[in-house]
């Protein structure tokens, strides 16, 4: 099966197995089965970006909603350009750069412009195929998919703090810097995996580098900055449209069957078994906050419903298709129960995330990371021949205390580079002039959705003028947000709308 050719060449980047085994003489067939699931999980991959944007959009104020959506949606153009012009390079060509034997990059060359990725047969490295059953230019646009939304994750952390253009520079520079080392090193045969770390759908690749990157950009950038009667304004903390919270977590939630279930490369039972699995932690970790909610604060939250659903798919991710399912409901409800404290710590720390990156996505994925080596199937399913029927991935991985130890490891380096490579990104764009920090209320004004882009998320006349540009002192030592004459020109500029 397909199946059994993509886990062949990891077994032979760990060392467990020939390149010459991974090879064998039907594996340049393709299925039409096998393409015909990949073609519609990469669809549901691409999907999640437009539903991060309305999700995101839903947590912030009114006045920063076309920023934030507009910041994740460009995602899907800067990124996914640069991932078909060196990114699927970096994260799964032939290995470019090593030390001690072990690979840190791919070779920006192997596959640039998609050059050698093939329309009509799997796609292939140095001899070996990397996932057969499915044209090898389909595994690279659902790979693409994930890196779409793996920067898109971070921005709606710093919004009101970062412009449009320096964030779609940061977002270039955060793929090529963080993400493609990442996907290298877990999913291209590099450090991560031949240490024997396993990462099913991105736990270290996606969510753990995008929530410490959050960490260190919030870290960096500073708080919003509020006048003190702008009320119900873009500028007050909570949520300002719950409903588009909901919508866009329940095409999140739809999208991850194909993040997930994609995942294990091959239409078939281990597909079923993360796709299940995702539901599962889905379901348990949507209960377990509002749970909390309830008992701690007295009221059920639809929030923290969606809030918890997200860290129940964070945590399974990189498990779904190596733990049994009935696991799976421990995972999300310890998900749940760990980012909800997550939250208040960085809310303690008076860190600003906005939209709780740090504590949902950063968290659980390291908790799902640490969770491959203690929930996975015991000894008796690591050889594939002799593995009883009920193992869910047999070959693979399977729970051990020194398994716990590199799964821990991995994922507590993959948030420490994370957080120092992004500080050191943004650090540098600061220096260089790309970034001007904002600081002030006024600054910050400019970075919102009718000053930086002419456009507002509602029709202007269901907006309150004065909720939304604010007056008084915002609490940090400055005066009025707008000044009289800037209220006159906003006037003037709805009356043109």
């Amino acid at each position: 099966s397909s199946l059994d050719f993509a886990y062949s060449w990891r077994l032979a980047s760990q060392g467990k197995m020939s390149n010459s085994t991974a090879m064998s003489a039907n594996a340049l067939e393709l299925s039409e089965g096998s393409t015909a699931f990949m073609f519609i999980s990469t669809c549901l991959v691409q999907f999640m970006t437009p539903g991060l944007a309305l999700f995101y959009g839903g947590l912030v104020g009114n006045t920063s909603v076309i920023s934030v959506m507009f910041q994740s949606y460009m995602a899907l153009s800067t990124v996914f350009l640069l991932w078909i012009m060196c990114g699927f390079s970096l994260g799964f060509g032939e290995p470019w750069i090593t030390v001690g034997g072990y690979g840190l990059l791919g070779n920006p060359t192997t596959y640039f412009m998609l050059e050698g990725v093939s329309v009509y047969e799997p796609l292939q490295r140095a001899g070996s195929v990397v996932a057969g059953g499915f044209p090898g230019i389909l595994f690279m646009a659902y790979q693409g998919m994930f890196a779409v939304i793996s920067p898109a994750l971070i921005v709606g952390s710093f919004i009101d703090r970062l412009r449009f253009g320096p964030s779609v520079v940061f977002t270039g520079l955060w793929l090529l810097i963080v993400y493609c080392p990442l996907a290298y090193w877990n999913w291209g045969g590099g450090w991560m995996t031949q240490v024997g770390a396993w990462d099913f759908a991105g736990g270290m690749v996606v969510h753990e580098t995008s929530g410490f990157s959050a960490l260190a950009a919030i870290y960096l950038l500073g708080r919003r900055r509020y006048g003190k009667d702008q009320v119900g304004s873009a500028f007050f903390r909570k949520p300002h449209n719950v409903p588009f919270v909901l919508a866009g977590t329940a095409m999140l939630w739809f999208g991850w069957f194909g993040f997930n279930g994609g995942s294990a490369l091959s239409s078939g039972g281990l597909a079923g078994l993360a796709m299940v699995n995702s539901q599962i932690a889905a379901s348990a970790g949507m209960a377990a906050w509002v749970a909390l909610d309830f008992f701690l604060e007295g009221q059920p939250k639809l929030v923290g419903a969606c809030a918890g659903t997200i860290c129940g798919l964070v945590v399974i991710t990189p498990c779904a298709g190596f733990i049994q399912s009935n696991l799976a409901v421990l995972a999300g409800a310890m998900a749940s129960l760990l980012s909800y404290n997550a939250v208040k710590w960085v809310e303690r720390l008076e860190l600003d995330d906005a939209i709780d990156g740090v504590g949902v996505h950063g968290v659980s994925g390291l908790l799902g990371t640490i969770l491959v080596g203690a929930m996975a199937d015991p000894q008796e399913c690591l050889n594939r021949d002799t593995a009883p029927k009920w193992c869910a991935n047999p070959g693979t991985v399977v729970r051990s205390t020194e398994q716990v130890g590199i799964q821990a490891a991995c994922g507590l380096f993959t948030c420490f580079y994370s957080f120092v490579m992004t500080y050191i990104i943004l650090a540098l764009m600061m220096f260089g002039g790309v970034v001007v920090k904002l600081t002030t209320a006024q600054a910050q004004d400019a970075a919102r959705d009718i000053n930086q882009y002419g456009e507002f998320a509602y029709a202007p006349q269901s907006l309150d003028l004065k909720a939304v540009v604010g007056s008084g002192s915002n609490g940090d030592g400055d005066e009025s947000v707008m000044s009289d004459s800037d209220v006159t020109s906003v006037q003037y500029q709805l009356s043109k709308v």
